[in-house]
């Protein structure tokens, strides 16, 4: 494993900011544990598709990566690609952080949508990656989902969705509130047609994603340790004058609370869809 001290080749840090290591430990050759304090080789971690070794917690990931993790080598083809935001409402600054994002990621939107096999089973899928705008839901971001969706209803096949947002996008109003009923309408059509939907929340999911299109899965699934609800503690606490669970709005308070179907590892992922899929193959 020493050979590891000498591969120079960079490492992009996927770490939201407010849970980030310092740089020097993501993009190097050896990452911290947030959670253990634990310190692995990075590529290691990385064959582990970002999951800690020794306490099993779950780091963010990039929606390449997850792609990359999930489906059969060579068979995803991405759609819709090209849809990029406009400013509606000429929000000071958005289009100049839209275009940062875009470097900095090199993706176009905060969703990547596309086609695929998972275990040799084709579905139509959505990834979104928190890096972009903190995966938040504009106008963009609905309409591939919806797309995607109309897609997945056209071939006859499930729609996946992995769900990692802030919820919708404060820059584009009125408008980013309107993808939350396209994409919950665009699922009603699909389940007209009897086809399956698997929802999987990463962290985080929050606000309109959470109450919209990511909890109405014939399947609720989420990562261990994940974030979701809709309103923030505090704002939860302050309305209601009531102390909350220290677990509260985590993956497992969910799943306890008859929220969420299971809750999976990532490295068990692809094994638990694949089973799933091949249950609803027609």
């Amino acid at each position: 494993m020493l050979k590891d001290f000498f591969n120079k080749k960079r490492r992009y840090a996927t770490v939201p900011p407010e849970r980030q290591q310092p740089a020097s430990m993501n993009e190097g050759v050896m990452t911290k544990c947030p959670s253990c304090k634990t310190i692995v080789y990075t590529k290691e971690l990385r064959k582990h598709q970002m999951v800690c070794m020794n306490c099993q917690h779950h780091m963010p990931i990039t929606a390449p990566e997850r792609i990359e993790g999930l489906f059969d080598e060579g068979t995803f083809s991405e759609i819709n690609t090209y849809l990029v935001s406009s400013d509606p409402l000429g929000f000071p600054d958005y289009m100049k952080k839209v275009e940062q994002d875009k470097k900095k990621t090199d993706l176009h939107e905060a969703v990547v949508t596309g086609k695929g096999t998972i275990d040799s089973h084709p579905v139509v899928a959505g990834v979104m990656d928190s890096r972009f705008r903190m995966g938040s839901m504009g106008s963009v971001v609905g309409e591939k989902i919806a797309r995607a969706i109309e897609e997945a209803a056209a071939d006859g096949v499930p729609f996946v969705m992995f769900s990692s947002s802030g919820g919708a996008r404060m820059q584009e109003g009125v408008l980013s509130l309107m993808q939350m009923a396209k994409t919950s309408a665009a699922l009603k059509k699909l389940d007209r047609e009897g086809l399956l939907f698997i929802s999987i929340m990463t962290h985080p999911t929050t606000g309109g994603v959470s109450a919209s299109f990511a909890s109405l899965g014939d399947y609720n699934f989420a990562e261990p340790g994940a974030l979701i609800g809709f309103a923030g503690r505090r704002i939860i606490e302050q309305t209601i004058r009531q102390e909350l669970p220290e677990d509260f709005q985590t993956a497992e308070f969910l799943l306890k609370h008859g929220q969420l179907d299971d809750v999976i590892s990532r490295t068990d992922m692809r094994e638990k869809l694949s089973a799933i899929l091949a249950i609803h193959r027609t």
